[in-house]
């Protein structure tokens, strides 16, 4: 298959900057043998989208991975992009981290909107171990910046003026850790032109004809490899995809791939994804029961879309396998230089996939109106233009977000499992045991820190750059690498625009976002949240619900909870 854009002009376009800052050489001349460590996030995945976790997606390269590594299946984010990068970057429960809901500046410790002081990033703290470090992709944890009025807004977005700063540079990548950096400071991109794009701090202003993002992010995490691997030290890459975020926008070669995949409609789509679950031994039937699809009023034989849905559910498709399709060459390189054997790819999502209808929210923000040459970009409210081009910007909504976050309920924003459990793959030949198995360990994204602290015998500091750090609240994942997993014995805490849960041991006790009222799940018997048992059980309510009142005002949760 053809190039989309010339990776020799994107290479050289991206080694023209480069950051200065050169960690220093631990090993004085010899090989450091503490392992590669790359981490890759995907962006609004659900849990059943990839192959080896259930979907008709091709993702050959995840799955490979997966034969090769562990499959978690009791994995955790926060619920949200920003949040999500937040805790997985700081070992912290996001609050703690500066970043409660958004980027938006706010005065309140736990809503900041940009990782603060009292955080350290992985990056930090393995660079000062002798690590090189590098991030692509998506950053999304700095307060973003806007114009005073709409009409510069609007230029801005539309790439008709430009700034120096997308958010103040010193909450920048090459201010929190990484040497290397290029991908977007906002948290939503035109895949064929992205806005906020940059390189290490100065913007991107122009981009090659047949650019496309997601190819971008991944022929760049080609190039540090091969940069890093030439050196002595080990290597921390940071891989933050921006796919499968809307807008719905994909390569019409790989759209074409899934044309006709999803016109069976969403019931067929979600009972293949659970029947396959179940033969992957990912699930369990007998407690892993197929939740009833959401907006089940209307059926999809009386579905007057029915070309339109199908069509962005393949786009959506479409974006996954492009994704993964990078990914493919980001492991070839390991293998072509060696590193493949020593180097840990640990590969999640950051929430379930989103139901949101973006087109609804029309323009504004960090949705332009128009490409940079001038054309329209259109919100299909009425599903009246198909999604994949550039000049298109939509979302699949709340009903096919239900069949990728397979078999679980409600989706992205909430802290039901659809929104919270992420699909989970680390892969290590050297460090990995009873590989292609799975694993029951409850985990969670501020885990990676412990992990990688334990790995690499990094210390975690007291204090960096003269404030007062605090501890990290995460737990190794390595017993689950050594095939000794820890079960169950695990109290984990969210709260996401008041969407909140207590999850401790067999019980999780969860609330809306629209709706403050307590349920009560016994988790392990009825992972899919369907039977409310707050009723029969009113004494283990208050008793979670006390500690999740004592875990909100002792982790910068705010506004304080009235209950």
């Amino acid at each position: 298959m053809m190039k989309r854009y010339s990776t020799t002009i994107i290479i050289l376009f991206i080694s023209a900057i480069g950051f200065a800052q050169t960690a220093k050489n631990k090993t004085a001349g010899k090989k450091d043998k503490r392992p590669n460590i790359i981490l890759i996030m995907a962006d609004d995945l659900g849990y059943s989208d990839l192959g080896c976790y259930g979907g008709e997606i091709q993702t050959p390269n995840l799955d490979y991975l997966a034969a090769n590594g562990l499959r978690f299946r009791n994995f955790y984010n926060t619920s949200r992009c920003c949040p999500t990068r937040a805790s997985l970057l700081t070992g912290l429960y996001n609050h703690q981290a500066g970043i409660g809901e958004m980027t938006t500046p706010r005065k309140e410790e736990g809503y900041r909107g940009f990782i603060t002081a009292n955080a350290v990033t992985v990056a930090e703290v393995l660079y000062a171990a002798g690590y090189r470090t590098a991030m692509t992709g998506k950053w999304h944890v700095s307060n973003t910046i806007e114009q005073p009025t709409k009409e510069e807004q609007v230029k801005w977005l539309n790439h008709q003026t430009t700034h120096p700063y997308f958010s103040p540079v010193e909450q920048y990548p090459t201010s929190r850790g990484f040497e290397k950096y290029y991908g977007n400071i906002f948290g939503v991109v035109d895949f064929f032109d992205p806005f906020s794009l940059v390189n290490a701090t100065k913007p991107v202003e122009k981009v090659p004809a047949g650019y496309y993002h997601t190819d971008a992010i991944n022929d760049t995490t080609v190039t540090y490899i091969k940069e890093f691997s030439k050196g002595e030290q080990p290597f921390f890459i940071y891989v933050s995809q921006t796919a499968p975020h809307w807008p719905l926008h994909a390569l019409p070669e790989d759209i074409k791939k899934y044309e006709h995949t999803y016109k069976a409609g969403w019931d067929a789509i979600r009972e293949a994804r659970y029947k396959k679950m179940i033969r992957l031994g990912l699930i369990d039937s007998s407690v892993t029961k197929l939740s009833p699809r959401i907006n089940n009023d209307l059926s999809w034989a009386n579905n007057p879309n029915k070309d339109w849905d199908a069509h962005a559910m393949a786009v959506h498709a479409a974006m996954i396998d492009r994704m993964d399709q990078g990914i493919g060459r980001i492991i070839k390189t390991l293998r072509e230089t060696g590193e493949l054997d020593n180097t840990i790819i640990l590969f999640l999502s950051d929430n379930g996939a989103s139901p949101e209808d973006c087109a609804r929210y029309g323009p504004g923000f960090d949705r332009p109106n128009q490409t940079r040459d001038g054309r329209t970009i259109y919100y299909p409210v009425n599903k009246d233009v198909l999604p994949g081009p550039e000049t298109t910007f939509a979302s699949i909504g709340q009903r096919w977000a239900n069949v990728a976050n397979t078999p679980y309920r409600f989706a992205k924003e909430q802290s039901y499992e659809g929104g919270v459990r992420t699909p989970m793959i680390a892969f290590w030949p050297k460090g990995i045991s009873n590989k292609g198995s799975f694993s029951n360990q409850v985990g969670h994204v501020m885990d990676f820190m412990p992990t990688f602290l334990q790995l690499t015998s990094a210390a975690y500091p007291k204090t960096f750059k003269g404030q007062n750090i605090t501890p990290y609240t995460g737990e190794s994942l390595v017993p689950a690498f050594k095939g000794n997993a820890k079960e169950k014995a695990r109290v984990l805490y969210n709260e996401h625009f008041r969407a909140r849960y207590v999850r401790d041991g067999d019980w999780k006790l969860v609330s809306l976002s629209g709706d403050t009222t307590w349920r009560l799940y016994n988790i392990d018997a009825d992972e899919t949240e369907l039977n409310d048992v707050s009723k029969q059980y009113p004494a283990v309510v208050e008793k979670l619900a006390a500690q999740w009142r004592t875990w909100a005002f002792t982790h910068a949760v705010f506004p304080k909870p009235k209950n």
